[in-house]
């Protein structure tokens, strides 16, 4: 199932947030959106997740789920958004509930799922028991769980400190690898983009709009840490976005 946002648009009043998004989200292909604070990336994300409508403009999910999807669309937060009563077995079952999945059927998604998390050994542990990375990878045990069409991932990794954060982004590039899925992916880090993303779309200032899209034609399970392609398309997105990003920081500050 692909994504496409046509034209999309939104203001709250006379206060213009993005204007004519125009972007297609190839099924299997992990997107980046990048920008400047304040140029409407989480929104756009909340666009496409149904979570708000935009005031201008539409977005369409073009051809069918996966036969055995069970949401479309499904989100990672940058808080884990754990149950913290609940063990990680039962975090990932939740995602099931709704469905009135249970018993063996249950089971056997769920120790999919952890199995390829690296969480198989942690299924009874507590939320207060794991590290933050660790909690991230029960979101996306969760995630996975719902066989989503499309994961919408919002500032993953922001929360956790850059080892962990290089071990997360190994993480997902195995994920993929394995078995490729779809993502749009938010973030303010430019390596993280570079790292991860086949697509990356660059966003201007407010009214956010579409600056650039770049494509990174590494293979995902050939990029590394330090690989000196990936720091030159790095360097690539800077300059698309360094004076403004000064100039969206100065009217924070401002504001």
């Amino acid at each position: 199932m692909d994504i496409r946002l046509d034209g999309v648009g939104h203001a709250y009043g006379d206060f213009e947030v993005m204007r004519d998004i125009t972007l297609d989200i190839p099924s299997g292909r992990i997107v980046c959106i990048v920008g400047p604070s304040g140029c409407g990336k989480s929104t756009l994300l909340r666009f496409i997740g149904g979570l708000e409508r935009p005031t201008s403009g539409r977005i369409l999910q073009i051809g069918d789920p996966p036969p055995d999807c069970l949401n479309p669309l499904t989100y990672v937060f940058q808080d884990f958004a754990l149950l913290p009563w609940r063990t990680v077995t039962g975090n990932v079952s939740l995602a099931l509930e709704d469905h009135r999945i249970g018993g063996a059927e249950a089971k056997a998604i769920i120790d999919d799922v952890l199995s390829r998390t690296k969480l198989t050994d942690f299924a009874k542990a507590l939320p207060k028991q794991l590290s933050g990375g660790m909690k991230q990878r029960v979101a996306i045990a969760r995630a996975l769980a719902v066989r989503p069409a499309v994961m919408l991932m919002d500032e993953p990794l922001s929360a956790l400190d850059s080892q962990t954060r290089e071990l997360l982004m190994d993480d997902l590039i195995g994920l993929w690898t394995r078995t490729p899925f779809t993502a749009v992916y938010v973030t303010h880090n430019l390596a993280e983009a570079v790292r991860l993303g086949h697509l990356i779309v660059v966003l201007s200032r407010r009214p956010g709009q579409i600056r650039q899209i770049v494509e990174i034609d590494k293979p995902l399970a050939e990029r590394g840490y330090a690989d000196p392609d990936l720091e030159d398309s790095q360097k690539q997105l800077w300059m698309l976005m360094r004076e403004e990003a000064r100039a969206a920081d100065a009217e924070l500050i401002d504001a």
